[in-house]
């Protein structure tokens, strides 16, 4: 074998996708000194996007002050590539849920404000292209907090500027686009979106989500109507049916806004992911895919990282592995049934739970278990 590539995502909570490359790459060196390993940090468009696109585009991290989804000051943090032009943005850094208290959770009130002051700061830097991940939020504001950022206004019938939060939504009768950033007309915003969910309705944000967020049903109820109603204030002055859009309501209905006034593309997170790192043109003739993440079941194989990594191996014919830091038993033939050429554990037997996830015991086996499957492979 003279290439082989390595692309997984992070162990979430042990090892970053960096880490689990450099321990796969020393593995493979210990049989094969020669060939040509390719590490390409990867993730989902969730947690960790930001670090596994920084490590493999020679990026920077960028802290800057922000509001949360309670107008909180607090520090957050996203990534510019190496181009000096593409921002790589997790909103749950800026309006997750983990930053709200469980008993201060409300979604008529949390804003995504803060995520706006991160495109915000990114646009003043320079940046013209957006690859926004939206998983985790606290909000259900349909992006109206994210959008008062970037200068847009919301005004009621009266024409008074409406405050934030999903609050505001039903009280919405024109959008004021006169004061938005200047440096928004050339930029380009690509959305990772890994749900179907309409605007609004039975299926939508507020129905399927605002619970979890802290509402209740009389909470949800006017949440949806809001939505509803801001849907028919958008198709009237924007001429955009966002309550048709599959994923629209995902984050809040954040979808919803960044489609209808950013003009953002909605893509899987691995979709998106993959193709900032131009990954078919880094696996061109590689012998050998290993991939990976913490846990591998039946889900790996539903858009998360490495089935994105396999769909592209298959393209190319290329064989893929994957290992994880533990596989459930009865999902090894499912995934074989995928395309994994393998699906492998990396525990060398019984350990706990603590152990397993210890960094310098997971380093230690992905390597152990990488040389021995180059080994069974020669």
């Amino acid at each position: 074998m003279k290439k082989i590539v390595v692309a997984s995502d992070s162990y979430k909570g042990s090892v970053s996708s960096l880490e689990v490359a450099l321990s796969a790459e020393a593995g493979i060196r210990k049989v094969l000194p020669d060939c040509e390993v390719v590490k390409v940090p990867v993730a989902d468009g969730g947690e960790g996007t930001i670090d596994a696109l920084v490590s493999a585009m020679d990026g920077t991290i960028i802290s800057c002050r922000v509001h949360d989804p309670l107008m909180n000051n607090i520090q957050a943090e996203y990534g510019i590539l190496g181009d000096g032009k593409t921002a790589v943005i997790e909103m749950a850094a800026a309006s997750g849920l983990t930053l709200v208290p469980v008993e201060k959770r409300n979604p008529l009130l949390t804003t995504t404000y803060g995520t706006g002051e991160l495109i915000r700061d990114a646009l003043l830097r320079g940046c013209s292209n957006f690859l926004i991940g939206i998983g985790g939020s606290a909000t259900n504001d349909a992006g109206t907090g994210m959008l008062q950022a970037l200068g847009f206004h919301f005004l009621d019938a009266e024409g008074k500027e409406l405050d934030k939060g999903g609050q505001i939504l039903s009280r919405i009768r024109s959008i004021d686009h006169t004061h938005t950033l200047p440096q928004l007309k050339d930029a380009v915003f690509t959305i990772a979106c890994d749900v179907n969910n309409p605007f609004s309705g039975e299926n939508g944000a507020a129905f399927v989500y605002a619970r979890q967020k802290g509402a209740d049903d009389e909470m949800i109820r006017v949440l949806d109507n809001g939505l509803k109603s801001f849907a028919a204030t958008v198709k009237e002055t924007e001429q955009k049916d966002i309550d048709s859009i599959p994923g629209a309501g995902a984050a809040g209905g954040l979808g919803g806004g960044f489609v209808a006034f950013l003009q953002a593309t909605l893509k899987p997170g691995i979709q998106m992911v993959l193709e900032a790192l131009h990954f078919d043109e880094r696996i061109l003739y590689a012998d050998l895919i290993i991939t990976g993440e913490g846990k591998l079941d039946r889900q790996t194989g539903m858009g998360k990282t490495p089935a994105g990594v396999l769909e592209a191996g298959k393209k190319q014919h290329i064989p893929v592995i994957a290992i994880g830091g533990s596989v459930e038993e009865t999902e090894t033939e499912a995934l074989n049934k995928q395309g994994f050429l393998a699906a492998l554990s990396i525990q060398p037997g019984p350990v706990s739970l603590e152990q397993a996830m210890d960094k310098t015991f997971a380093v230690r086996n992905i390597e152990r278990v990488v040389e021995q499957l180059i080994r069974i492979m020669l």
